[in-house]
């Protein structure tokens, strides 16, 4: 396995190449990141649509989900939550601040239309049908418990899921094979979805599937609209996510791995040497 000491040196690398993708690169494989998410999301639901005891079905939720990071690591993608960890490649100075930004919006764009994109298709191809309409019962719900978190709630708990987040794909690279990378992403997710923690990626599948089903289906929400998500939800657990992986992990890795670290200086990377770092990401 990389130690963390090769893997904090890793990240700068990825933070260079990350920043260096156009623009539509970045807006279309957070497209597919948001997919990914999207799918755990109703995949988690519906796993736990239909159990009565409430702490099984959070388990069984939990269980199911890691699949989206799952794929997020392995098949290719921009999640904005894990970009949060571009802040290593900003202290030490490889990366402005401005192209990091750039990077969080363009991603966290196709992030946004991803998880949209399976929200509607989701719903208007009808799979809150199943089980006689429990499972649209089960999405409205999800969605409006999450416009009536207080904002201080919501950033709370976007800090703890993305602290949790970004160890996932921290421990992930720790790992050299498929397999490692799988089953070392899986405990933190599994973690932040069974206590109950906000992934704003996640948020926007859930919230958007839950206000479309409400319309769709007639079920009674109040409080459940776009401006209500968008200000309640999205803004405070985004805002959540950034102290957590950027402010915390990410910071916090960086300080003790490679801030005055005696020793240390940048690899030099030949070209594919570049590729296969950003590869394995």
């Amino acid at each position: 396995m990389h130690s963390p000491l090769e893997i904090a040196r890793n990240f700068v690398e990825i933070g260079i190449h990350k920043v260096r993708l156009s623009a539509w690169k970045m807006v279309i494989l957070g497209f597919f990141a948001g997919m990914f998410i999207g799918f755990a999301g109703v995949a988690a639901t519906t796993a736990s649509a239909t159990v009565e005891n409430p702490s099984l079905a959070k388990l069984l939720g939990a269980i199911v989900f890691p699949a989206g990071m799952a794929m997020v690591l392995v098949a290719g993608s921009e999640l904005f939550t894990g970009n949060n960890l571009i802040i290593i490649s900003v202290l030490e100075k490889k990366v402005k601040v401005a192209e990091m930004l750039k990077n969080w919006l363009m991603v966290f764009l196709g992030n946004f239309i991803g998880a949209a994109f399976v929200a509607v298709l989701v719903v208007y191809g009808h799979i809150p049908d199943l089980f006689s309409r429990v499972l649209a019962e089960k999405m409205v719900a999800s969605a409006n418990a999450r416009v009536h978190m207080s904002f201080l709630d919501a950033v709370v708990r976007g800090i703890l899921c993305n602290i949790l987040v970004c160890i996932a794909v921290w421990a992930a690279f720790a790992a050299k094979k498929v397999s490692g990378k799988l089953l070392m992403s899986f405990w933190p997710v599994m973690i932040f979805v069974l206590c109950g923690f906000e992934h704003s990626i996640a948020d926007i599948y859930f919230g958007i599937a839950g206000i479309l089903t409400a319309q769709e289906y007639g079920i009674a929400a109040q409080g459940l609209h776009m401006a209500s998500f968008l200000l309640r939800c999205l803004l405070p657990v985004t805002i959540g996510n950034i102290i957590g992986g950027a402010g915390i992990v990410g910071f916090g890795y960086w300080l003790v791995y490679l801030r005055h670290t005696p020793g240390y200086a940048m690899p030099i990377q030949s070209e594919q040497q570049e590729l296969d770092i950003a590869e394995e990401y």
